[in-house]
């Protein structure tokens, strides 16, 4: 087995980066959703509820984040935040310290949402804590939904693609690693692995929602793959593809490293 792919999000819900090396964090990939949209109310703001987000586009540079609009001027946007005023921000239940970017970063993305937001980062030693049930050395996340990392068998989505009308690409699953060479869906049973260098754990299968629904290239709903996916991947209410994951060790990996069970 081996990494067909690496992505990052440096935005949380925005468009992703595929990679051909990347630094492994305890909080997620460098650079992997530190920064998150909030509403007047704090709370964070994804695709579930605002799907034209899907249309900004994000690149980087040694020193920026770059987001593009086809309705606005080029944003660029630091890729850390130092100082700045301090809030307390809500992802999920998680109560996060942050800090705001600049008035008019937030302005940008207020025009694009269609209500007022902000853009906030947190900080590398900022504390969010993943659920400690499935923690092993006390791990904390980024702004992602839960975990630091989520790995996906690219033969899962192939096998998901058999089973469809209309093939989906893998955007719609937004991995941070992708595995060839595997079964389809046998990732759901890695326990712990090495990838490369860099050891890592799988806690345990993703529940998916309707950000999957979402194509990425248009900002349009559907029914899939979540129509698709509850008729044989239906676990208690909802449905699973992919697998939460922990960095057991810092480092850094590149596709085409090999995947191995430990």
């Amino acid at each position: 087995m081996k990494v067909s792919g690496l992505y990052i999000y440096p935005i949380k819900s925005l468009q992703g980066i595929a990679l051909q090396e990347v630094e492994v964090m305890e909080k997620g990939f460098k650079y992997d959703r530190r920064w998150m949209l909030v509403n007047e109310q704090n709370g964070h703001i994804t695709q579930r509820t605002h799907p034209h987000l899907s249309q900004i586009g994000i690149s980087l540079t040694n020193e920026s984040i770059i987001a593009s609009h086809s309705n606005m001027p080029d944003l660029k946007i630091p890729i850390t935040l130092k100082s700045g005023k301090s809030i307390h921000v809500t992802v999920w239940a998680d109560s996060v310290e942050a800090i705001e970017a600049t008035q008019s970063i937030s302005d940008w993305f207020s025009k694009i949402a269609g209500e007022p937001c902000k853009l906030v980062f947190m900080p590398e030693d900022g504390s969010r804590p993943v659920n400690p049930d499935q923690a092993i050395n006390g791990e904390n996340v980024s702004f992602a939904d839960g975990y630091p990392y989520l790995i996906i068998g690219q033969a899962s989505l192939d096998d998901l693609n058999s089973r469809m009308e209309v093939e989906l690409p893998m955007n719609r699953f937004r991995p941070n690693i992708v595995v060839a060479g595997c079964e389809p869906y046998e990732e759901d049973h890695w326990n712990d692995i090495q990838i490369g260098n860099v050891k890592f754990h799988v806690t345990h299968p993703c529940t998916r929602c309707v950000f999957t629904t979402i194509d990425q290239e248009t900002g349009k709903k559907a029914a899939e793959p979540l129509k698709t996916l509850a008729t044989y991947r239906r676990e208690g209410k909802g449905v699973i593809f992919g697998v939460n994951t922990l960095a057991l060790e810092t480092g850094t990996i590149k596709v085409g490293d090999k995947v191995e069970l430990q």
